[in-house]
């Protein structure tokens, strides 16, 4: 059952539709992945939620509360680009947040205890945030969003701005988080929503376009397909292609190209008698099945 739940929520700047007419539910204990392109209105959904921007229609309900009731202290949030007093030690920040969110001084001392051990930052607790490196300011943005408990935490591009390494704590950290509480994070990056996420929402231009469990979509969208990538432009070498028995559909970049096929051992054989024949530059070809990226891209081009 849902506990979380928008209904039509729209944004308008002036004559400019931001967000249109939005519409989603979030289960209890799942981590729900937001994906769209950059400009899609991850970001200004988000900030409807949290309530730090508001809609021009629509609704938000949490279970066990009123349409559109404050609900500012059961969200958790971290912005995109989170801002620090980088001269306050990783411990007195989170100690200033938790008082800033009504817990006791005492409590919000052992809360940033608590937070900065599961975040492994307490050798660092005393350090001043300025000299943090990326992943370790990340992690403790997400320690000031949780520090009051919260029942929904959401994170804009938690990840889009880190190393590969400070990647991996982040999505580790995710994936410990999901276990106590409610995540909707927003991301653009296909292979991290795949890795932590139970459930998909896709947007662009404002809409949502796809919502449904991960594995559900993955069932739904897989199909053999043959990865082609060759020296010089692709699309002309292989455009016939396209009316061969067995072929569905052809995404083509400049080099690169992905060919969804029904009879997977007769179109390759094809394939590789074609492109020996017209003597092809071919610098890669491989046997996949789409993913999760395929249906991303195939709903953002329309």
């Amino acid at each position: 059952m849902p506990f979380f739940q928008v209904e039509q929520l729209t944004k308008k700047f002036g004559e400019t539709t931001v967000v249109d007419r939005v519409s989603f539910s979030l289960e209890e204990g799942r981590c729900v992945a937001l994906l769209g392109p950059n400009g899609a209105g991850k970001t200004t959904t988000l900030k409807m939620l949290t309530q730090l921007l508001k809609p021009t229609n629509g609704t938000i309900q949490m279970d066990g509360y009123e349409q559109n009731a404050d609900l500012r202290a059961k969200i958790g949030y971290l912005p995109q680009y989170p801002i620090f007093h980088n001269w306050m030690s990783g411990k007195e920040f989170l100690e200033y947040v938790g008082k800033l969110t009504h817990l006791t001084p005492t409590e919000a001392k052992m809360r940033a205890s608590e937070l900065l051990e599961m975040m492994g930052l307490a050798d660092a607790a005393n350090r001043r945030i300025g000299k943090y490196s990326g992943g370790m300011k990340q992690r403790l943005g997400i320690a000031q969003a949780i520090i009051h408990r919260p029942k929904l935490l959401l994170l804009d591009e938690p990840v889009s701005a880190l190393d590969p390494f400070g990647r991996r704590e982040v999505l580790e950290l995710i994936r410990e988080l999901k276990k106590d509480t409610t995540i909707l994070f927003s991301t653009h990056v296909l292979n991290d929503a795949e890795e932590v996420s139970d459930d998909i929402i896709i947007i662009n231009q404002g809409e949502i376009k796809v919502a449904d469990r991960l594995h559900t979509l993955q069932e739904q969208h897989q199909q053999p397909m043959i990865s082609l990538q060759t020296k010089t432009p692709i699309q002309p070498l292989i455009k016939e292609w396209e009316d061969w028995n067995g072929v569905t559909e052809i995404i083509c970049e400049e080099y690169v190209a992905k060919v969804v096929v029904t009879e997977m051992e007769a179109v390759k054989k094809k394939m590789l008698a074609d492109i020996v024949a017209k003597d092809i530059p071919l610098i890669a070809f491989e046997v996949q099945k789409s993913s999760l990226e395929d249906l991303f891209v195939k709903v953002v081009r329309g």
